[in-house]
């Protein structure tokens, strides 16, 4: 079994990366867009020509079953399959496929699982189109708002309501904030995904075992509001340089992150946009603004909010010594998720029966899998490794390693109930 799928998962990655290639570099599948409308399509062609039923719920996302499936609650195997613009292949797309021939399979065999098993393919997990993550996920349990489907794609200008309504979407239930599928049908979640760092790689460990995924606080955009001078007639007193005052700023959080770190706390923090107004550029100018953006990501709610409040001291104390004044936009808070317990605890087991160490790998990434956990389901996570991270063209996710991880997910998902 493991030949034939092999067979088959290298030609179905082969045929999604040629559907969704980006005109520059890498792989573009945007969020309720045309790439993901066209894996959403190949699977779906790929399931029925195996013998699985498909539809879609009310958000778009693409449900695939077994053609004797009974109805009962079911534990639900999925992923996301958006990707960021020129990004890897097997960001999310991993986690469907490898769902998908772990269904075939049991179909073939004619294998009874303790509760059915159901394959979830879930849309826009991304926040780079709209600025928000989890999009597909969230609108399934009730989780997105009308200020929700108002947010902007970034590139395309459409709102999300209107991407969402593109590819047949419900918005009126999704607005009214019930459950696109019956909460009881949740038995479970289990997701297959790349680890996004390269921790495996460097251990020599093909799979590694979630147990909690980190939350984060995030800013999309800060201001820090200064005054344009001229750079040599203005003295260091009386200026309000928005670049030294964010850059005081990014010191003194990298200093306090190191601090926070070396007493054992579990912490992330990045800076990932930074930049002046372009159209004041000028050598001889004093910069008056800077636009930046701010992520904090910890296991553990309290150090979110405690090292967020940190930050706040520390603009206050720069706002009044750089004569200057910052500006946030809307915070938006993704919650950390423990991943269940007994789940973990056989996942560790079959991954060490298959001739692996079972080493547990907390994620760094957000991923679908904390939606349903922070929703009450029981959920787990298995990480495949690659070579050179995520959210870039180089993703290299090994098939040897794909199919050790199918492996151990198909006879986990045997034993599994709740």
């Amino acid at each position: 079994m493991s030949t034939l799928w092999k067979q088959q998962a290298r030609q179905i990655f082969s045929e999604i990366a040629e559907l969704s290639q980006d005109l520059e570099i890498g792989i573009t599948r945007e969020s309720y867009g045309a790439g993901e409308n066209a894996a959403i399509a190949y699977l779906s062609q790929f399931a029925r020509a195996n013998g699985l039923h498909v539809h879609t719920d009310r958000a778009g996302n693409v449900i695939y079953q077994r053609a004797n499936d009974n109805g009962q609650p079911a534990i639900w195997i999925g992923s996301h399959l958006d990707s960021v613009p020129q990004g890897g292949n097997y960001d999310g797309l991993a986690g469907v496929v490898a769902g998908l021939l772990c269904l075939i399979r049991l179909d073939r065999e004619q294998v009874q699982t303790l509760q059915p098993l159901r394959v979830l393919g879930l849309r826009g997990e991304e926040s780079a189109w709209f600025g928000k993550s989890y999009m597909g996920s969230r609108a399934l349990i009730g989780g997105l708002t009308g200020h929700d489907l108002a947010l902007v794609n970034r590139f395309s200008k459409k709102t999300l309501g209107e991407a969402m309504r593109a590819v047949g979407a419900d918005l009126e239930a999704i607005v009214s904030q019930q459950w696109l599928i019956e909460r009881e049908q949740f038995a479970g979640y289990l997701e297959v995904h790349i680890e996004q760092a390269e921790s495996l790689e460097r251990m020599g460990q093909a799979i590694g075992i979630v147990p909690g995924i980190r939350g984060n606080l995030r800013h999309n955009l800060v201001r820090c509001l200064g005054e344009d001078g001229h750079s040599g007639a203005v003295s260091r007193e009386d200026r309000h340089d928005s670049v030294f005052a964010v850059s005081e700023l990014v010191a003194h959080i990298d200093q306090r992150w190191g601090e926070w770190l070396s007493d054992g706390k579990d912490l992330v923090v990045t800076v990932g946009t930074f930049g002046t107004n372009a159209s004041h550029h000028a050598v001889s100018r004093i910069p008056g603004e800077v636009s930046f953006s701010l992520e904090i990501r910890s296991l553990h709610q309290p150090t979110l909010e405690a090292f967020y409040r940190l930050i706040h001291a520390e603009i206050r104390h720069i706002e009044e010594h750089r004569q200057v004044r910052f500006e946030f936009d809307e915070r938006i808070d993704t919650q950390p998720a423990a991943m269940h317990g007994p789940w973990v605890d056989a996942l560790v087991r079959v991954t060490r029966e298959h001739g692996w160490k079972g080493v547990l790998t907390p994620s760094g990434a957000g991923h679908d899998a904390a939606v349903f956990a922070n929703a009450g389901i029981p959920s787990a996570m298995l990480f495949i490794r690659n070579q050179h991270g995520s959210h870039n063209p180089h993703e290299a996710m090994e098939l040897d390693d794909f199919i050790e991880a199918t492996e151990v997910l198909y006879h986990t998902t045997q034993e599994l109930t709740v």
